[in-house]
C-alpha cells in the first residue's frame, strides 16, 4: 500500500475571539493515499477551512505534525513552507482568484512559469490540461468571457498545473447551481484520478460528498467517518 501523500496527526488549532477562546480542532488525525479523494464536510465554522489551511502550510496550527510526501513540515521556516507549497500543492477555492487580464491558457501557464517551466512548455501542458476539462475552444477568452463553470474548471486546471501531489479544495463549486457543480466536480475528480493526486474537497454539498473515496465530517473539533 502506498504511503500517505498527507499525514496530520493531534492538530489543534484555537482562535481567540471576544466571547473567548474558540477551539476549533481538538487532535485531528487524518491520512490521504495518492489517488484518493476525500470529502471533508461539517457546518460553517467547524474548522474544515482550518484544517485545509493547516494542511497546505497556509496557517501555523497550535499542536500537531503536519508530514507531506514524507516530509515533517511542522517546524520548517517560511522560505521552506513555501517550497513545499509551490512544489507539492495545489489549491482550488470557492471564488476562482483568476487574473482578469489574462486569457484562460495564460492563468494556467503563468504559476508553471514562476515554477521555472519555459513559456512553451507551460502554454503545452496548459493546453492539455484545458482540454481535458472541456475548455479546448476557450483557452483563448478571459476570464469575463467565460461562465462560471467554466472559471472553475480554470481554477482546476491552474491548481494542477504544477502537477501537485496534494490537492486541497476549499468548496471548489460552491457559488454553482447544482447542475454546474456536479460537472465541474466530475472533471475534477477524474483529473485528479489520472494524476495520481491526494485530494481533501471540503463542502457543503452531500450529494458531491457521496461521489468520493470517502467523507469525513468535522464534529466538535474531531474527524469521524460520515455515515451518509
Amino acid at each position: 500500500m502506498s504511503s500517505p501523500v498527507l499525514s496530520i496527526r493531534g492538530l489543534e488549532r484555537t482562535y481567540v475571539t471576544g466571547a473567548g477562546p474558540l477551539r476549533v480542532l481538538r487532535g485531528v488525525d487524518l491520512d490521504v493515499s495518492p489517488g484518493e479523494i476525500v470529502g471533508l464536510i461539517g457546518p460553517s465554522g467547524s474548522g474544515k477551512s482550518s484544517l485545509l489551511h493547516a494542511a497546505g502550510l497556509l496557517e501555523h496550527p497550535d499542536a500537531g505534525a503536519i508530514v507531506i510526501e514524507g516530509v515533517d513540515c511542522s517546524n520548517l521556516s517560511e522560505a521552506a513552507r513555501t517550497r513545499v507549497r509551490l512544489a507539492t500543492i495545489g489549491f482550488v477555492y470557492q471564488f476562482h482568484h483568476l487574473l482578469p487580464e489574462f486569457s484562460a491558457l495564460d492563468n494556467v501557464a503563468l504559476p508553471q512559469m514562476i515554477a521555472g517551466r519555459t513559456r512553451a512548455a507551460a502554454r503545452t501542458r496548459a493546453q492539455t490540461l484545458l482540454a481535458d476539462l472541456g475548455l479546448a475552444e476557450r483557452v483563448r477568452h478571459q476570464p469575463g468571457q467565460l461562465s462560471g463553470g467554466e472559471q472553475q474548471r480554470v481554477a482546476v486546471a491552474r491548481a494542477l498545473a504544477n502537477a501537485p501531489r496534494l490537492l486541497l479544495a476549499d468548496e471548489p463549486t460552491g457559488n454553482l447551481d447544482p447542475a454546474t457543480s456536479l460537472a465541474v466536480f466530475e472533471s475534477l475528480h477524474q483529473l485528479a484520478r489520472r494524476e495520481g493526486v491526494a485530494a481533501v474537497v471540503a463542502t457543503h454539498n452531500l450529494e458531491l460528498a457521496r461521489h468520493m473515496d470517502r467523507v469525513l465530517a468535522l464534529r466538535d473539533g474531531h474527524l469521524e467517518p460520515y455515515p451518509g
